[in-house]
């Protein structure tokens, strides 16, 4: 599994295009239809991009993530204001650096989510089943489990269309990939370079990331989720409520306990 270092301080700004409100969007109406929760955890928290915004619009919500540096980035976003501040007294939000493979709550929660393909950089099986009970152990009767990862064709394009550049004064990257094919999984090699302003106006540093992503077979997924316990699951196709097909670059997962 990835673990964001120096990356998730320029994390925000490389993902500023990301669609967080469809997101958002999504787990609000899949709530409306299977029950409206009270309490959420987030699986790959990361920066908070969802967390924060959930938490403000009165969720109680414990954010995930296996890497303390993007937990850190969160942690100032939420303090950066006086509503952050307060919520974070209330205990409306929770910070915890977890493996989302053996993660746990005080206590079972009403829903869990994981969304921009946080599932993806699970690299076996097994650890998407440890994901999978987990879950299910830590959902109250009822509680949903909404999650998106990437469809084993978008590696596939991932592949055929590197590779990506990003050129903005503050930060850039070059980023390349190495599919393997039998494996359905992907290695993505980022060199990014972000700009040090106490260096001086044209001093960049830069860093190298490795992330490794696998795709599974939804066909697969869903006997797991089954497997495990959960008496509905759904397949959705790219925040939408439309069947999932095989050019889908995204599929959304409903599953409920």
């Amino acid at each position: 599994m990835a673990s964001y270092r120096k990356f998730a301080y320029v994390y925000d700004e490389l993902m500023e295009d990301m669609p967080y409100p469809d997101w958002i969007r999504f787990a609000r109406t899949a709530w409306e239809r299977l029950g409206m929760p009270r309490t959420v955890v987030e699986l790959g928290c990361g920066t908070g991009s969802i967390t924060i915004p959930l938490v403000n619009s009165g969720f109680e919500v414990t954010g995930i993530d296996l890497s303390a540096d993007m937990l850190a980035v969160a942690r100032r976003k939420m303090e950066g204001t006086s509503q952050g501040v307060r919520l974070f007294r209330e205990g409306s939000v929770r910070w915890v650096q977890q493996d989302m493979r053996d993660w746990e709550a005080p206590e079972p929660v009403d829903s869990v989510i994981s969304f921009c393909d946080c599932l993806n950089y699970l690299l076996e099986e097994d650890d998407i089943i440890r994901t999978f009970q987990r879950t299910y152990q830590g959902l109250k009767p009822g509680g949903t489990f909404l999650f998106d990862v990437h469809h084993p064709n978008t590696l596939k394009r991932y592949d055929e269309e590197q590779p990506f550049i990003y050129d903005e004064r503050s930060v850039s990257y070059i980023w390349t990939c190495e599919r393997d094919a039998a494996r359905d999984e992907i290695q993505h090699y980022l060199s990014i370079f972000a700009r040090e302003e106490s260096s001086g106006p044209d001093m960049y540093r830069r860093f190298e990331e490795t992330h490794i992503q696998r795709a599974y077979d939804p066909a697969w997924m869903k006997s797991e989720l089954l497997r495990c316990g959960f008496r509905e699951v759904t397949i959705y196709a790219d925040f939408e409520w439309v069947e999932a097909v095989d050019d889908a670059a995204r599929l959304f997962y409903v599953a409920v306990k």
